[in-house]
């Protein structure tokens, strides 16, 4: 399929498959005239980067996982893999910005909050 048509089939702009391209997210095979020849599994694929990136996976992460996940003779399990690792890394970044709300509160406390308490 055709940019235009990939850019119909996923609702993305013709502009970020091109970046996603670029980013070496998804792939396409050139024509002699130039234009961009995508496989029709694309699609799919592009579905998946748009949900990795509003459950909070960055390019980057959803570039790691990607190859894991299209090798994976059944990839459900190395979906949910890839989505536990996450979960994880979020409970700890939850973790260190409740210690640092605990920090910044007993700071108001303080006379002068930006003193060491003694």
């Amino acid at each position: 399929m055709l940019i235009g048509e990939l850019a119909t089939a996923s609702g993305l702009s013709r502009e970020a498959l091109r970046f996603y391209e670029q980013q070496g997210l998804i792939r396409s095979r050139r024509l002699g005239n130039g234009y961009r020849v995508y496989p029709s599994e694309v699609v799919m694929l592009v579905h998946y980067i748009r949900t990795a990136q509003q459950l909070g996976f960055t390019l980057a992460e959803i570039g790691h996982s990607v190859p894991i996940i299209w090798e994976a003779p059944d990839p459900g399990p190395a979906i949910a893999r890839v989505l536990r690792e996450k979960l994880v890394e979020i409970d700890a970044r939850i973790a260190a910005l409740q210690g640092l709300r605990e920090q910044l509160e007993q700071r108001l406390a303080l006379d002068c909050p930006l003193t060491e308490k003694t």
